[in-house]
């Protein structure tokens, strides 16, 4: 069942987990703030996959996959948001993978009138999650713009819907490495050769996780390792170098497993955090892969300094929640 709003409106979004709640405000955003980079963005963008979103967006001509956008902790827009999730949802439900819904509709003038203002003041937001989806619609405005010579600016087609959840609000998980050889390597060898660039340490059986910036772990043979990295090979004030999965990429796959190019080589695969250490256990154990890494997360600080400074992260570096449902709430990008 679908319901058309008569009126414009936002939502409050919340989504409960047993361990953890987000909650949100759904609304959407000018493609114009794309384009000018006021939607700071940290990730490159396949063309041709931009392309096919953007044909799929113009065939189906609605919204249905939001973006998922950070912004600074406002204490208004909390407020406002408090004042909202203290009434009754309008729309509470719970999805097979027993999590809650629930949204509140915010439709009187002034509260919308204060997040409009609250958000005009940003000077950015970022996106967390929805790259693609960003480029794909910001495409389809603009050719709609050039098919359309007396367009205002205020057509459906010029916005498309986001999820805006502040940075307090959002979770970024790891996103560990796993490879299916050692490059030839016995795994004595391996680790000899980790040694070179790595302070090594003997965990055992013993489930390890990583503890901070710099420190991985490694399950090689039935074993956990710590491994942190020497201090010569930090790039601290290198905003990407800095970065785990840079180190990881720069010292261990490319030098050592000969694994350059992280999008394209079928030697390796991603395994999100959330899924836990026993997960890397698990695909090493059965054969099917040699070693796993499991990193630290990236903090939504160095999320942003890189997006700052204009550079991009190497493929799957984060995996930020909350995951939003499709078709949650839909968007027309016509009249």
């Amino acid at each position: 069942v679908f319901i058309q709003d008569t009126s414009p409106c936002f939502y409050i979004y919340r989504q409960e987990k047993q361990e953890f709640s987000y909650t949100g405000i759904i609304a959407c955003t000018s493609i114009d703030d794309y384009f000018n980079g006021v939607i700071k963005i940290h990730e490159h963008t396949l063309t041709m996959r931009e392309k096919k979103l953007k044909e799929y967006l113009d065939v189906c001509d609605f919204n249905a996959e939001p973006v998922l956008f950070s912004y600074p902790d406002n204490d208004i827009i909390n407020s406002l948001t408090n004042n909202a999730v203290e009434r009754e949802p309008v729309y509470y439900f719970t999805t097979t993978d027993k999590v809650n819904h629930k949204l509140w509709m915010v439709s009187h003038k002034e509260e919308i009138s204060t997040l409009t203002e609250e958000f005009r003041k940003m000077p950015s937001v970022y996106i967390a999650d929805g790259h693609h989806r960003s480029a794909s619609s910001a495409l389809l405005g603009k050719s709609r713009r050039d098919a359309d010579p007396g367009y205002t600016g205020k057509e459906f087609y010029n916005f498309y819907l986001g999820a805006f959840f502040s940075e307090k609000q959002l979770r970024i998980f790891n996103f560990n490495r796993v490879v299916k050889d050692l490059n030839g390597l016995s795994g004595k060898m391996f680790l000899e050769r980790l040694s070179e660039k790595f302070d090594i340490e003997n965990k055992g059986g013993s489930s390890y996780e990583a503890v901070s910036l710099h420190n991985f772990s490694l399950y090689l043979e039935g074993k956990w390792y710590s491994l942190t990295a020497k201090k010569e090979i930090s790039k601290d004030n290198d905003p990407v170098g800095i970065l785990d999965v840079s180190i990881l990429l720069e010292h261990i796959l490319a030098p050592v497993l000969n694994i350059v190019d992280m999008k394209t080589d079928p030697r390796i695969s991603f395994v999100p955090g959330v899924k836990g250490m026993g997960e890397l256990k698990k695909q090493v154990d059965s054969g099917k892969m040699a070693a796993a890494f499991g990193l630290y997360p990236v903090t939504m600080q160095q999320l942003k300094n890189i997006a700052d400074s204009g550079n991009v992260m190497p493929p799957k570096s984060t995996w930020v929640e909350p995951k939003l449902r499709s078709g949650l709430t839909v968007y027309s990008l016509s009249e």
